[in-house]
């Protein structure tokens, strides 16, 4: 039999299916979110030659950035997307943009079959680049209406305080 790659929970082989996680903002879960983007980021490679070696190019890394994040769910009467949205574009009051506001902290958490948060990431400083509030409508369509919005961000990190828990 080969080695498992769970420490706490021995007898498991599989690993975790990316249908179950949860979004949290403001401390709160964030309710219907159906579909979350890579957590991606990357780093820029800068080519360079050595002056005495013309025939070979060298590659070191040079900046690095982290991709937008899309969250998608179907659309309820929950108004967070929105109320979030608007922070960015808001001409209301004595302030165009909610500067105190419109960048956030999320939390993406992946979840078990029992509920239970098995990894976490916390993704830093993001804000709305993009906010779908209806998709096109068509009466002769069989799907589900989707409110979609892009998040930038400046930067992510797996939470290590998440440990894999006991599954019973």
């Amino acid at each position: 039999m080969a080695d498992t790659q769970f420490v706490v929970n021995a007898n498991r082989f599989d690993p975790y299916k990316n249908f179950k996680f949860r979004v949290r903002w403001d401390g709160r879960v964030v309710c219907g979110v159906s579909k979350i983007s890579a957590i991606k980021q990357s780093t820029e490679p800068v080519e360079h030659r050595e002056g005495g070696d013309p025939n070979s190019v060298r590659k070191t890394p040079s900046t690095w950035k982290f991709e937008p994040i899309t969250l998608e769910r179907g659309v309820t009467h929950d108004p967070d997307f929105e109320n979030w949205a608007s922070l960015i574009w808001s001409t209301e009051g004595d302030a165009a943009v909610s500067l105190k506001n419109f960048r956030k902290d999320i939390v993406i958490e992946i979840l078990n079959y029992q509920g239970a948060a098995v990894k976490s990431y916390k993704i830093f400083r993001c804000w709305v680049s993009e906010y779908q509030a209806l998709p096109e409508l068509d009466a002769n369509g069989n799907a589900v209406a989707i409110e979609m919005m892009v998040l930038q961000n400046e930067g992510w990190e797996r939470d290590i305080d998440v440990t894999e828990p006991t599954e019973s």
